[in-house]
Formats: structure tokens, C-alpha cells, sequence
């Protein structure tokens, strides 16, 4: 049996603000729709980087509202790898914080089962970047 079974897709993103605190509205609302079951934070982990460059990461189950995340909880399952905070790091600037997030899309959850109860599978899960979205809603207006 698959380990992915019962998961809906899940994804990977980072939020990053100029300023040493996430901005309290991200994680406000990502704890009211992982409340309203519509995700479920499967991972989490903040990183700072102060005005000198040095670099923190606080994980989730650290004290998190001095870096502006509160009210969240997360499955801590170690989604987010070393090569991927990586990446991460070295798009920080001096005095900005960043907020990794890895994230079932909850919502989906019966929409995956069903496609897999069907000996079927999800052969492509593209995000459509919003730049493209956007010109084709200002196309589509005219």
C-alpha cells in the first residue's frame, strides 16, 4: 500500500516578508482554513535573517509568535529538506523572514481517493503561474 493513500495533494511554499516578523494575517488565516478542514500543515519552519545576515529557522514545535506565527499546529512530518531550505536561504535578505509551509490540500482529500479507488492516478499537477492567469483574465475582459 502506497504511503500517499488518503492524502489529498500536497504542496510546498514559502512567504517571505522585509520585515523580522511574518506578517500575523498569514498565519491567522492559515489556521482558520486549516480549522475549517480545507488544509492541514503537514510541516512548518520560519526563517529569519537578521540585519548582519546571520540566519535563524524555528520549526513549529519552537515559540513562534516572536517571528509573528501564531495559532498554528502542524503534523511535523519533515517534508522540508536541507537542499530545499536552501533555496530558501539564499533568496533571504538582510532583515526578512521567511515562512515554509508544506500543506495538504484537505479539500481534495475525497477527490484523490476516488480517482485512486479507481486504479486511476494523478498524472499532472501543474500550478498555473499567476502572471499567465493574469493575462489571460485581461485577454478573456476584452
Amino acid at each position: 500500500m502506497s504511503a500517499t493513500i488518503g492524502l489529498g495533494p500536497v504542496e510546498f511554499v514559502a512567504f517571505t516578508f522585509p520585515a523580522a516578523r511574518a506578517d500575523a494575517a498569514l498565519s491567522e488565516l492559515l489556521a482558520r482554513v486549516a480549522a475549517g478542514g480545507l488544509v492541514t500543515v503537514l510541516d512548518l519552519i520560519v526563517v529569519a535573517m537578521d540585519e548582519h545576515g546571520v540566519i535563524t529557522e524555528r520549526e513549529i514545535e519552537d515559540d513562534l509568535a516572536q517571528v509573528g506565527v501564531t495559532g498554528l499546529t502542524a503534523a511535523d512530518i519533515d517534508l522540508v529538506s536541507d537542499a530545499d531550505l536552501e533555496v530558501v536561504r539564499a533568496g533571504l535578505r538582510p532583515g526578512c523572514t521567511a515562512v515554509v509551509v508544506v500543506y495538504e490540500q484537505t479539500w481534495a482529500r475525497e477527490l484523490a481517493d476516488r480517482v485512486r479507488a479507481a486504479d486511476g492516478e494523478v498524472t499532472l499537477h501543474v500550478q498555473v503561474p499567476r502572471d499567465a492567469v493574469e493575462v489571460a483574465l485581461a485577454a478573456a475582459a476584452d
